[in-house]
């Protein structure tokens, strides 16, 4: 019964030990994609704190500014073409997401990159939305 016993706590280590050396491959490539995944997540992060000031609001209506207000140097024209630069660099960061997973089929990771797109995504629409309160200026306050 011993002998039995001992066979048995050994064939169940063997395969815990084997189980471990297979996963190991996938847990640092999920490791890896999760780090690069973070860094695009912060990089979306970013973009919308720099576009947060760029109020379309503010060239139609000038209030009070105080000191600690943000320089508004940007015509209409200009904004617009800023908030498209935005857009288009929170669509890019939503694609190179992607393309971390695209040969690793890892639920974790394809979880990650889904959320990645769906904030690079409604970071975007915010964006436009700026847009197209803009494109609603008359066209000299746009100039």
């Amino acid at each position: 019964m011993q002998g039995l016993e001992a066979a048995l706590n050994i064939t169940i280590l063997l395969g815990a030990a084997a189980l471990f050396l297979v996963t190991v491959e996938v847990r640092i490539k999920r490791k890896r994609a999760l780090k690069a995944i973070h860094e695009l997540r912060a990089l979306a992060h970013v973009i919308d704190m720099h576009q947060l000031t760029k109020d379309p609001e503010r060239l139609r209506v000038l209030g009070k500014e105080t000191p600690s207000s943000p320089k508004r140097t940007l015509r209409g024209s200009e904004l617009i073409r800023y908030l498209d630069y935005c857009s288009e660099m929170l669509s890019l960061i939503g694609k190179i997401a992607a393309l971390y997973v695209q040969k690793f089929d890892d639920p974790v990771a394809l979880a990650a990159v889904n959320e990645v797109e769906e904030l690079t995504s409604g970071l975007s629409r915010k964006i436009w939305q700026k847009i197209m309160i803009l494109n609603t200026f008359p066209a000299p306050e746009l100039v």
